[in-house]
């Protein structure tokens, strides 16, 4: 046959297929669109297609070129294939047309596949006929796919005579073809890819022209039989060595992520900090993947969300990626900065930015791909950008109306009480994104100061299937102090725990939520009768603590990992620094609290004066020059209050006479006068100075002074610069991206010019913000609240603190509220020496009473020391039991684990398999077996450097190309150096080196060189191997052994390995032994069939059993999942049936109408 003249009936072919195609797409895209060219047309085409189109003014299918048409129909296959009835196998034929227009578009005949070629034709065939072409062409196509099996040698009138009574002899013609007996079960692969291979499960006939149906690459796929060959049994077994082995289990945890193993542990370039995990670790074995991490401050909550992405990412394609946070931690680059720690870059949008996101998601139907990975601050949450503006058709649509909604495979939202109020744009916009999310992890540092209710508001956004109303919400909570007490009784391990834990839990079940929930779960079940049996050892109880702490309604929405539970980062090194006032400022505080006393009195009466002198006496405590330049004006106002009642006729709160007003205001001009004449000696300030000077002798010369009021800020801002100290001054009115470039000063080295050596903040300026390079902080004078006292300290005793000590000095003024809170009650508290955010609920209640305490003014100073000190016995001695209670390792939400058990159960979702020393050996054995032996990682440090020639970076590119394609930073940074002409890569398989050195390429699980290799060295067939041990408990001699992978199917999935061995006592440490064996070079000689017979039967005795209690144990849990889904979904109803009842809006009824409705 010429094959010139081939080419060229197929180049004919492919032009009448695309008249065809257009006549056809012509009928029926009208059909379907009215505007079809530029809804259907247009945004279907590739970029190149479309630029051509429009700029050279296309209006209409005939000027389309094959390529651009199939990709029209393939782009609309979902409305063509409603309404036109296709099938999936006619998608493929127009996927594979694609495929042959470019083969043919730039064919070299003397490089023509003869099987490619048949099969070419056949799919035109194919399409032709879908589309409706006339008899003449397809005769023609019929014509031509008889000369292409002359290509392949193959005769068309060549058939197998008939005989029945014996087997027809093979000639020639049949051995071109196939020359092997071929039936439905036979194993085959591709001629034109051998590694592909799969099973034959229809057969229409015996000829190379015939078709056959193969499952291969998981599905059924046709084929003729001129273009498979037969798979060879292996006649000989596949000895490895025992590194291979480990690096073939290497894979298989690579290619099968497990629900019980962290993938993040070396997949970071942080420190390994065991408590950071855990959350991790919680939201892959959880239902859904939604959990609220409500850390203490300092404990590190952007790692553990980081972690989060990392474990979903070894599991799930998380492509896009949104976290929502306050505008201080944009303006400062935090998330940004953070997420490089896990190799990944994050947009940072403005008010610009999101806007025109929006306008594309509305455009496109999908995020802007540039912004898949990005970062939005809650203030950009407004009416305009949540409800769009403008009218007509000058209209601008917002978030809420984007249709489709915009989806993140993760949203993380950080500082998440922000959302606390449901009114809030804030709250509106978190919901949207979350209802339409894959993931979702909340992230705030005050669960328990928020209230029951914010608390509810915030589980109701992130787990609406569960948190559906407040009265609900109010059930499902009730049963969780008896299950807190169920952990106590647990945790003591008294003579009579196991008869306690049952009572408790059983009250715990007879609540309404626990009877509808609790009472039917399984785990409940069988803790209910282990509890009921025999005495239950030491091992079993501490594994009952965590059976019981699962029982708690939040342990799986719910992280709460505290400072207490970690230890401590460093010393806390408080001290008092008690200055009293001079003799003028005593005088000139008690007039104006004197004054201001009589005038609120006067205009408000007792009850309220309390509350409003609270500020006051605070102000003059904290710094009395600081408040002196605006005392005549705080004067005055109270006086024109007094002119504007007595003006306006209003009745005083007490009878006054006129003596009386003007006695007040010869008291003010008086108090006025002694603010102006004030003398300048201040000890407050030179004890200050001191500090400071002492501190600039430092090499870490740093001070963060803290003061709750702006004048006191004003003041000392004025006085150390006449004395030449650097600083600043950071309050609620400093714009963000003075705070970032402030606090990069700060964080100088004080060599520099530049540099900041002393920071004044109020309790406002350092919210999100974090200082562990400095080491010492001042409280100029301090708040009521214990809570804030410890926010100000967690801004230097945090996680990444280099000092092992933290000066903490605290200024006192005897005589005052201030100094009798501080000397009677905080310090009694410790908030100064350890973290107290672990008693929150006892804390805010102290917090109360102190506030009430302070505002008295009809307590005598005495009175109040006396009250102080009884709110110090008795709170205080609670917040102690608590702490010894939580040394029992106790804790009110049933969710704290201590450090060494956190760090427990991080190991044991630990895989050896998936460790730093592990992937090296596993990344060794790939580039062997796909470059040949070579030494390829140079360097013995953890610093090392990867090697590979030019040819070599080709191959593994080819490898690398076959991977699913992401736009992650990792693939695309590994692609252009296997693209360029540098051989050395600087590469680290270490976590820690990975955070020294961010330039070196990181090599974890999920880096795309170990996915290629784990995809190269999938098993395909099983491998022997052998390994000596040493252990003084076992005899010496043989003990054969077998592996088996056994895939868990059900609710979740899981792969696990499960050894067999000859010696029962083998098998519990078997693993361990695997790990630590020394490999030898078995033969064939030492793997006897029978032997292995025997054990794969002992192994299908256990496999038996395990199968039929995970069977058990999936079908009880899916009937509990059942049952609490539907409690939940008729929950929903009731409430959405409520709400339509009190909805006087038509389109809120409507609302309600269509969500009951689905």
């Amino acid at each position: 046959m010429d094959l010139n003249n081939f080419a060229g009936q197929i180049s004919g072919l492919l032009h009448a297929s695309s008249g065809l195609l257009c006549a056809w797409l012509e009928e029926t895209l009208p059909s379907i669109e009215e505007r079809w060219w530029e809804s259907m047309v247009l945004p279907a085409l590739s970029y190149q297609q479309r630029q051509r189109a429009e700029n050279q003014g296309y209006t209409n299918l005939g000027q389309l070129d094959l390529a651009a048409l199939l990709r029209v129909m393939d782009q609309n296959w979902y409305p063509l294939s409603q309404r036109y009835n296709l099938t999936m196998q006619d998608r493929h034929f127009v996927k594979e047309m694609q495929t042959i227009r470019n083969r043919w578009a730039h064919v070299n005949v003397g490089g023509v596949d003869p099987d490619d070629a048949y099969r070419d034709v056949d799919t035109i065939q194919r399409l032709v006929t879908l589309l409706g072409g006339g008899k003449r062409l397809l005769e023609e196509i019929k014509s031509l796919k008889s000369k292409t099996l002359e290509l392949n040698g193959i005769a068309t009138h060549a058939t197998a005579p008939k005989a029945p009574t014996q087997t027809p002899p093979k000639n020639d013609n049949q051995n071109a073809g196939m020359s092997f007996e071929i039936r439905v079960g036979s194993i085959v692969a591709l001629k034109s890819s051998p590694e592909r291979q799969g099973a034959i499960i229809a057969l229409e006939g015996r000829e190379p022209s015939s078709r056959c149906t193969v499952f291969i690459d998981g599905k059924p796929q046709p084929f003729y039989l001129s273009q498979l060959q037969p798979v060879q049994e292996p006649q000989e077994k596949n000895l490895v060595s025992l590194p291979e082995l480990h690096s073939l289990l290497t894979c298989m945890q690579v290619n099968h992520p497990s629900m019980a193993t962290l993938y993040s542990l070396n997949a970071a370039r942080i420190d390994f900090v065991p408590y950071q995990f855990r959350p991790a670790l919680k939201i892959i074995q959880a239902d859904q993947p939604r959990i609220l991490i409500a850390d203490g401050v300092g404990v590190g909550k952007t790692i553990e969300a980081g972690l989060i992405m990392r474990e979903l990412q070894a599991r799930h394609e998380i492509n896009s990626v949104l976290i929502i946070c306050p505008k201080p931690l944009v303006a400062e680059r935090k998330w940004e900065v953070e997420m490089k720690r896990f190799d990944e870059r994050f947009t940072q949008l403005d008010g610009k930015g999101l806007r025109m996101c929006i306008e594309e998601a509305q455009v496109e139907g999908d995020w802007p791909e540039q912004h898949k990975k990005t970062i939005i601050p809650y203030s950009l949450f407004d009416e305009k950008n949540l409800h769009g503006d403008g009218d007509g058709r000058k209209k601008r649509r917002g978030l809420l109306s984007l249709d489709p909604p915009p989806r993140f495979d993760l949203v993380i939202v950080d500082e998440a009480h922000h959302i606390r109020n449901s009114s809030t744009y804030a709250h509106q916009a978190v919901q949207l994104f979350c209802e339409h999310a894959e993931a979702v992890v909340f992230l705030t540092a005050t669960p328990i100061q928020l209230g029951n209710q914010d608390l509810f508001t915030l589980l109701s956004v992130l787990r609406p299937d569960l948190v559906i109303d407040s009265e609900s919400f109010n059930h499902m909570t009730e049963p969780n102090r008896f299950v807190n007490q169920a952990v106590k009784e647990a945790r003591s391990g008294g003579e009579q725990w196991q008869e306690n834990a049952i009572s408790v839990l059983t009250e715990a079940a007879n609540t309404s939520w626990g009877q509808a929930i609790l009472a039917g779960n399984p785990n409940f079940q069988q803790a209910m009768r282990l509890l009921s049996e025999q005495s239950l050892s030491r091992e079993d109880r501490v594994s009952m603590i965590g059976t019981i702490e699962s029982f708690h309604s939040l342990s799986r929405i719910i992280n709460r990992t505290r400072r207490r539970d970690i230890g401590t980062f460093c010393i806390r090194r408080p001290e008092t620094v008690e200055i009293p006032f001079t003799k003028d400022q005593q005088a000139l505080h008690d007039k104006v609290l004197e004054f201001e006393a009589q005038a609120l009195t006067a205009l408000h009466g007792t009850q309220n004066v309390k509350f409003m002198m609270s500020t006051i006496r605070r102000q003059t405590a904290s710094c009395i020059f600081g408040l002196a330049p605006f005392i005549r004006d705080i004067l005055e106002r109270r006086l024109s209050e007094l002119d504007w009642l007595e003006a306006g006729g209003e009745e005083y709160q007490q009878d006054m006479s006129d003596n009386f007003i003007n006695a007040l205001r010869d008291q003010a001009e008086d108090i006025a006068h002694l603010a102006q004449s004030l003398p300048d000696d201040d000890p407050k300030f030179d004890a200050l100075a001191k500090i400071i000077f002492q501190k600039q002798r430092q090499d870490n010369n740093k001070i963060i002074i803290f003061s709750s009021f702006r004048h006191t800020l004003s003041y000392l801002e004025n006085k150390l610069r006449a004395q030449n100290i650097r600083l600043a001054v950071v309050h609620g009115d400093v714009k963000d991206e003075d705070r970032i470039l402030l606090r990069e000063r700060f964080e100088l080295d004080k060599e520099y010019p530049d540099s900041i050596d002393v920071m004044l903040f109020s309790e406002v300026g350092c919210e999100g913000l974090d200082y562990q390079f400095c080491d010492t902080m001042l409280n100029y004078d301090l708040p009521w609240n214990p809570m804030k006292i410890e926010q100000r300290i967690g801004r230097i005793d945090r996680r990444g603190q280099k000092s092992e000590a933290v000066s903490i000095f605290n200024f006192i003024t005897p005589g005052t509220v201030d100094a009798d809170i501080y000397m009677r009650c905080l310090q009694r508290i410790g908030v100064f020496e350890e973290s107290i955010g672990d008693c929150e609920s006892i804390l805010g209640e102290i917090s109360r009473e102190i506030q009430n305490i302070g505002e008295n003014l009809e307590l005598t100073p005495s009175e109040r020391q006396e009250k102080l000190e009884q709110l110090a016995d008795n709170e205080i001695r609670i917040i102690q039991e608590q702490r010894q209670l939580e040394d029992r390792e106790f804790e009110l939400f049933g969710l704290r684990l201590p450090q060494d058990q956190a760090e427990n159960e991080v190991r044991k979702a630990e895989s050896y398999w998936l460790t730093a020393f592990s992937l090296r050996r596993f990344i060794d054995c790939y580039l062997a077996k796909r470059l040949g032996k070579g030494d390829y990682i140079l360097g013995d440090g953890p610093l090392k450097k990867l090697r590979l020639s030019q040819d070599a970076r080709r191959t593994l590119l080819d490898d690398f190309q076959k991977l699913p394609q992401k736009k992650a930073p990792t693939y695309q940074a590994w692609k252009t150096w296997l693209k360029e002409n540098e051989q050395h890569l600087p590469i680290t398989f270490d976590s820690l080196t990975a955070a020294d050195q961010r330039s070196a390429t990181f090599i974890t699980p999920i880096h795309p060189l170990v996915l290629q290799a784990a995809s190269f060295m999938e098993m395909a067939e099983p491998v022997y191997t052998g390994m000596r041990i040493s252990d003084t408990n076992l005899k010496p001699g043989d003990y054969p052994f077998a592996i088996y992978a056994w895939e868990f199917k059900g609710m979740r999935s899981e792969l696990r390995l499960v050894p067999v061995c000859s010696d029962k006592n083998l098998q519990d440490d078997f693993l361990d032994y695997l790990e630590g064996g020394v490999s030898f070079e078995p033969n064939e000689d030492n793997f006897e069939d029978q032997v292995f017979s025997d054990l794969d039967k002992d192994h299908h005795n256990v496999w038996s059993a395990e199968k039929e209690r995970h069977l058990k144990d999936t079908l009880e849990m899916c009937a509990y999942r059942r049952e609490s889904l539907k409690i939940s979904h008729n929950g929903r109803i009731n409430l959405l049936n409520r709400q339509l009842e009190k909805a006087d809006n038509d389109n809120i009824r409507r609302m309600k109408q269509a969500q009951i409705s689905n």
